[in-house]
């Protein structure tokens, strides 16, 4: 489908920006139902400070997930995050911002990922993550099956596993992102729901937090005006700006 076309539908709206530093690294999220940051601060490879912040999200209880992604993570060297394998027990945007950031740690310019996805028309619609801004991964998806490319037609998004693991790293990475943003964009279609009656997929929905947990937070819909997920972060230079003053030690020590 056509990016400008693509752009003038109503639909789904995601940012991902992650800068990194001199011993730190941060990656940030916006989209329709969430606005939240990691920072890790690392030496010789491993992080020694987690810092996590939410400024919008979904849940009375996704700041509990703070503390939690700061347990799971500290002390942990950058190359076996991927192997903490703690995803369900954590708000898993901030679990993926973690890994993002892990990844990305030693780049010498800002990351950008926006992914567009389309609400379904007549059934069909489209997605596409575009890496500072080129799009590298496009899917049409008709009625819940994935149509193009051919060599995922009749795949459901959560069938993607297998040809995900079979990428390059670059590959897998961009894989991944477009296919959870894909999904999160059915969230659109479906009413506010109560998350005591849903599995323990994530830190909300464990078992004992669950009953506890409430809609709360706004939902914005970024196809409609002119505002973007993450807007006034998207220049090299405003990026680089921002975080590094963030990122400088307070009171001469960190």
């Amino acid at each position: 489908m056509d990016a400008g076309r693509l752009d003038r539908l109503p639909g789904f709206r995601r940012c991902f920006i992650v800068t990194s530093g001199e011993g730190w690294v941060r990656a940030e999220v916006e989209d329709d139902y969430h606005c939240m940051g990691v920072t890790i601060r690392h030496d010789e490879g491993v992080a020694t400070r987690v810092e996590p912040a939410m400024d919008r999200a979904p849940w009375t209880t996704c700041p509990g997930a703070l503390a939690r992604l700061e347990e799971t993570f500290t002390n942990i060297p950058l190359e076996d995050f991927p192997r903490q394998g703690q995803r369900s027990s954590n708000c898993t945007h901030l679990h993926d911002l973690a890994m993002l950031a892990a990844a990305h740690a030693g780049d010498s310019a800002p990351l950008v990922y926006d992914i567009v996805v389309s609400d379904p028309i007549d059934g069909e619609s489209g997605a596409q993550l575009r890496r500072n801004g080129e799009v590298v991964l496009e899917w049409v998806q008709r009625d819940g099956l994935i149509v193009q490319p051919t060599e995922l037609a009749g795949l459901a998004l959560d069938k993607l596993r297998a040809w995900i693991d079979g990428l390059d790293p670059e590959r897998q990475e961009q894989a991944r992102i477009l296919r959870w943003g894909a999904m999160m964009a059915h969230g659109r279609a479906m009413p506010l729901w109560d998350a005591s009656s849903l599995a323990g997929n994530c830190y909300t929905f464990q078992p004992h937090i669950r009953g506890e947990a409430r809609r709360i937070g706004e939902i914005k819909d970024f196809s409609i005006g002119t505002a973007r997920p993450l807007e006034g972060r998207r220049t090299a230079q405003a990026v680089d700006r921002r975080w590094t003053e963030e990122a400088q030690p307070q009171g001469g020590q960190r």
